[in-house]
């Protein structure tokens, strides 16, 4: 175990109550994890998922078959409910659904506190035929209803389920292991949460973003995508320091970027301070 794995592992046994496991990855020196308490492989990462389906979107958007400007309607239209839509929803853009500007109330479509028989059998129906508050694309409510649309947008534009266009084009190729998806009534990923993985695999996907959508040596995704993810603030947040960049899910879940530092950080757990987990890493430096 590298010292900074023993360190960050000895801080949060007496700061951090909960911690499930870390993995964490330095430089070129390969993903290590230290389990702090015995649990099943892969856990529910909550909304650090977010940052998997907006993976999906590049690259669908390094092959031409995704534009930021692409009008989410179109992409749809097959599925779009007859009746009973705003006609504002005709201006949603994929990069409103990205940074969470599509004008509908905060939280909505979030299963993990609302029961999943309140949205009925299809989603998008009911996302699509809700009464929006505020015209898209002004004020960012953050939702999870923006990352279950970008799921079926990913879907209906690779032309098979979110999860086999993953396994083809990164999982399989980044040497991930066990992964599931939890689905709507109607078969589809939820996109915004309920991706179950192992932390091991939330940390290679911090390092395809750290070495700009390359992973040991093999480019997977673009750096444009990269750069434009972490600058616009698709599903990876910019810390005030600009030492970090990360995604946090629900009960403490993490994935981190230190690009100064050379490091990513990956967290499972019960508990609600990722936050102190990340502020270790960021002051423990550039150092093994």
């Amino acid at each position: 175990m590298s010292p900074f794995l023993d360190a960050i592992r000895s801080f949060a046994a007496g700061h951090v109550p909960g911690v499930i496991r870390l993995s964490q990855a330095w430089r070129d020196q390969g993903i290590e994890t230290a389990e702090m308490v015995p649990a099943c492989r892969c856990q529910n990462v909550y909304s650090v998922a977010k940052t998997f389906t907006m993976t999906a979107i590049g690259l669908l958007f390094d092959r031409g078959l995704v534009r930021l400007d692409d009008r989410v309607l179109d992409i749809l239209a097959d599925d779009v409910p007859a009746s009973g839509v705003d006609p504002r929803w005709e201006g949603v853009t994929v990069e409103m659904a990205l940074t969470h500007k599509l004008g509908l109330p905060e939280g909505f479509l979030d299963i993990d506190v609302n029961p999943i028989s309140r949205f009925g059998d299809d989603f998008l129906g009911y996302m699509l035929t809700y009464p929006l508050i505020d015209d898209p694309g002004k004020t960012p409510r953050y939702t999870d209803g923006a990352f279950y649309l970008l799921a079926r947008v990913a879907e209906k534009k690779a032309g098979m389920p979110l999860e086999d266009l993953m396994w083809r084009e990164l999982f399989w190729p980044m040497g991930f292991q066990e992964v599931a998806w939890s689905h709507c009534p109607r078969g589809h990923a939820m996109g915004a949460t309920g991706l179950y993985v192992h932390s091991a695999d939330v940390a290679r996907l911090a390092l395809l973003y750290r070495d700009g959508g390359a992973f040991e040596g093999r480019r997977l995704l673009s750096a444009r995508w990269t750069d434009l993810a972490v600058s616009r603030g698709f599903a990876l947040d910019m810390d005030p320091s600009r030492c970090m960049y990360a995604k946090g899910g629900m009960y403490g879940q993490l994935l981190s970027v230190f690009p100064q530092n050379h490091r990513v950080l990956a967290v499972q757990g019960f508990h609600d301070d990722c936050m102190a987990l990340a502020r270790f890493a960021m002051d423990y430096g550039d150092n093994p």
